[in-house]
């Protein structure tokens, strides 16, 4: 696949969203990225994050053979199912891995409907003599 070196990648960033109970958990695979290189925002039900790799100076003493790593920016949306706490979102980065967690309003959170159970008719006897 050849790749146009001057344009940014879309969607192509690698993530996994996985939902639970209480919140969403985003990760996304940006090795060799440092964390000042992004801008993370949501608005409207939309998870964005942008960034920027830098690449190296081509150089004229050296010919490459091989030049697969991407540079330049990049941007991926995705647009969550539920509304978000937007000012409860948490972020962190270890080791090449952006893990955010995207916790959801109470009102997005599935309830348990407790079911009654209709009375039973009273029965009245009455007294004999």
């Amino acid at each position: 696949r050849a790749w146009d070196w001057n344009q940014p990648w879309v969607d192509e960033l690698a993530m996994d969203v996985v939902e639970n109970t209480d919140e969403f958990i985003v990760q996304a695979s940006l090795p060799g990225i440092h964390p000042d290189d992004l801008e993370i925002t949501y608005s409207g039900n939309t998870l964005t994050i942008k960034g920027e790799v830098k690449g190296e100076e081509e150089k004229d003493s050296v010919r490459y053979h091989l030049r697969e790593r991407r540079y330049g920016s990049f941007s991926r949306s995705i647009r969550l199912p539920f509304r978000i706490k937007a000012d409860a979102i948490e972020a962190t980065y270890d080791k090449g891995v952006l893990s955010l967690r995207l916790p959801k309003v109470e009102e997005a959170k599935p309830k348990r409907i407790a079911i009654k159970v209709a009375a039973q008719p009273k029965v009245i006897e009455a007294k004999t003599k």
